[in-house]
């Protein structure tokens, strides 16, 4: 789940998400912007298939659980290193 395994795809994968999450976050977003930016890059790219909202949040559970991303004042950020 986290990672790839031979059911589950690297795009599926919840660091595979997780990496995209991380590469359309180059400002504050709130997670409802996010989310819209994340369904839609995965629309528009035939290889990454369609995620539900559980999965993005589960991949944004693991960023912050990692100290990849922070929250503050309901804004999402990548946290500074």
């Amino acid at each position: 789940m986290i990672l790839p395994t031979k059911h589950i795809r690297s795009d599926r994968a919840l660091i595979g998400v997780g990496g995209q999450v991380l590469d359309v976050l180059q400002e504050p977003m709130t997670v409802s912007r996010l989310w819209d930016k994340i369904r839609a890059r995965r629309s528009v790219e035939a290889s990454y298939p369609v995620i539900d909202y559980r999965w993005f949040v589960l991949a944004l559970d693991l960023l912050y659980t990692i100290r990849a991303v922070d929250l503050e004042r309901g804004l999402i950020h990548k946290a500074e290193r």
